[in-house]
């Protein structure tokens, strides 16, 4: 029972829920279901956090306000279990901050919010790193053989959720720029029309008048083309 001590079968809901996708879908929302799902489904755990690693930018989401300023603290500090973690790519852990002797500063600081002992688990979300803390106002709360089940609990669902995640904002993205790609499409149209009707010529001689006015004053075909429609629009209401 030990080795899955800290794996409750609302956990693993919550955590398995993290990889369903809705239009509200992001990477804050993610990681705030997972602070939130850690915070409530393991025994012990009182709040956690989530550092989210990219192209060296970092993003930090917590189960409480407290937390975000502990983490953000730690990486001005530049020691602590999230720095460690960061950087070995491994777990780690402080049983007890009182009594803990690598990180002084970072010591001093968790106690000063009220934690006693923290388990830091390292996630590889390639591109990405995601560095989950849990935090716990009781000394000694995560076990070894606990946190081991959980590391690979988390490294299975929250992967999936990520993968997932950016799969779906790259469809997002992709269709968001064929909407722009058509919309565009659609002006250009207008503007020709405009063109074929104002000087009697053909279609293809109007697009190749739209590009010379574009390249002449250094506009895009397709912005050109939205302010003409717009002036011949106005123009029309007048």
């Amino acid at each position: 029972m030990e080795s899955t001590a800290m794996i409750t079968p609302g956990l693993a809901r919550d955590l398995a829920a993290l990889g369903r996708l809705g239009e509200d879908t992001s990477t804050e929302s993610v990681l705030r279901g997972l602070t939130t799902a850690l915070a409530a489904g393991v025994p012990g755990c009182s709040g956690a956090s989530a550092e989210h690693w990219r192209d060296q930018r970092v993003l930090v989401s917590g189960s409480h306000s407290e937390l975000i300023m502990l983490v953000e603290g730690e990486r001005e500090l530049g020691e602590g279990p999230a720095t460690e973690a960061r950087q070995s790519g491994a777990r780690a852990a402080v049983t007890d901050v009182l009594s803990d002797t690598r990180w002084p500063r970072y010591d001093a600081l968790a106690s000063r919010w009220g934690v006693r002992s923290v388990l830091v688990v390292p996630i590889d979300v390639t591109p990405a790193v995601l560095v989950v803390g849990l935090y716990s106002v009781r000394p000694g709360a995560f076990s070894p053989l606990g946190a081991h089940s959980l590391a690979d609990m988390l490294t299975e669902q929250v992967g999936v959720a990520m993968a997932n995640m950016w799969d779906f904002e790259e469809v997002r993205t992709d269709a968001a720029q064929l909407q722009e790609a058509l919309a565009g499409r659609s002006l250009i149209d207008q503007a020709k029309g405009i063109i074929m009707q104002t000087r009697g010529c053909t279609s293809d001689e109007a697009f190749e008048e739209l590009r010379r006015i574009s390249q002449h004053h250094q506009v895009k075909v397709a912005d050109l083309a939205r302010m003409l429609v717009d002036e011949h629009q106005h123009k029309s209401k007048r």
